[in-house]
């Protein structure tokens, strides 16, 4: 009898020990999944924004090639019909003292306008100081700015002409994308270009300015002179204040694409492969070394 409860306890300790191993084995396991985890959610959030901005370029490029496709394909008297409607709309703002608050119907007219292939894209925008190649959109809606550059309602279509003045405004410090964050580092005498239905026109800037973001009065039309202003969040990541970089018509400035590379290029194609495929290298490793570990364990029990 004493040797039958005896031979009991030891069963029932060696049940409890054997418990109590497998516990400790759960909570290393438990231990080591969060930590894998934390990594690469640490790892995921330093990459983000290279890889982000980096696929945001890429589709910046892809947009900019689409919309020159559809223009070279346009026949030149649709091309021509469709500047000379923007030069009338412009000329119609002269003399609207309310062009910045349009109503639904004038908003109606201005997005029909440069609107060749009803994506509301209108052209695009290209700074070699700081090689940026950017699509510009009908409106400053967010939606607009997440993706591109966008056009202020109410100011002078980007076609040129006297007493024209044309805005268009860009996000700074997204992580998802550069935009205009760079264009602080314009100077006085630096060039930038809009091309528009197959027309490149040239701005040299002459002005910089910071101002509240309610005062309206430096985009105001000029009488005979045709400008240009770009305009953004100013101080970065604070966002209290515009910054606008404004330029006037240079009609003898020579444009040569070939130095301006669109902002894909700004991030190596072989450097965001290199850092995704680092992730996935490490996480492999941190993987195979769980699981021979756990193969060990099984082996020695």
């Amino acid at each position: 009898m004493l040797y039958w409860l005896l031979k009991e306890e030891l069963r029932v300790n060696n049940i409890f020990s054997i418990n109590d191993r497998e516990r400790v084995k759960m909570k290393k396991h438990i231990s080591t999944i969060i930590a894998i985890l934390v990594f690469i959610t640490g790892l995921s959030l330093l990459l983000y924004p290279t890889v982000s901005n980096y696929w945001n370029s890429k589709h910046q490029t892809v947009v900019v090639a689409n919309y020159s496709e559809k223009i070279e394909k346009m026949d030149d008297k649709d091309r021509q019909a469709a500047i000379d409607l923007a030069i009338s709309y412009n000329t119609g703002l002269v003399s609207n003292s309310g062009r910045f608050t349009p109503s639904d119907s004038e908003l109606s007219v201005y997005k029909s306008l440069l609107n060749a292939d009803g994506t509301g894209m209108m052209g695009y925008i290209t700074i070699p100081e700081i090689r940026c190649k950017l699509a510009i959109y009908h409106s400053v809606d967010d939606s607009v700015l997440q993706v591109g550059v966008g056009h202020l309602e109410g100011s002078s279509l980007p076609v040129g002409g006297s007493s024209t003045h044309c805005v268009i405004s860009g996000h700074r410090g997204l992580l998802s994308a550069r935009l205009f964050t760079d264009i602080d580092r314009l100077e006085k005498g630096d060039l930038f270009y809009l091309h528009v239905y197959g027309k490149v026109l040239a701005y040299e800037v002459d002005k910089i300015s910071v101002v509240e973001p309610e005062d309206y009065g430096p985009l105001e039309i000029e009488e005979g002179k045709d400008l240009c202003t770009l305009l953004t969040c100013t101080p970065y990541g604070i966002n209290t204040q515009r910054l606008m970089v404004r330029g006037h018509r240079v009609v003898d400035s020579l444009y040569n694409e070939s130095n301006i590379t669109s902002d894909a290029a700004r991030v190596d194609t072989l450097v965001v492969a290199s850092c995704v495929g680092v992730v996935f290298l490490l996480v492999g490793i941190i993987v195979s070394k769980i699981w021979r570990f756990r193969g060990h364990e099984k082996n020695n029990s």
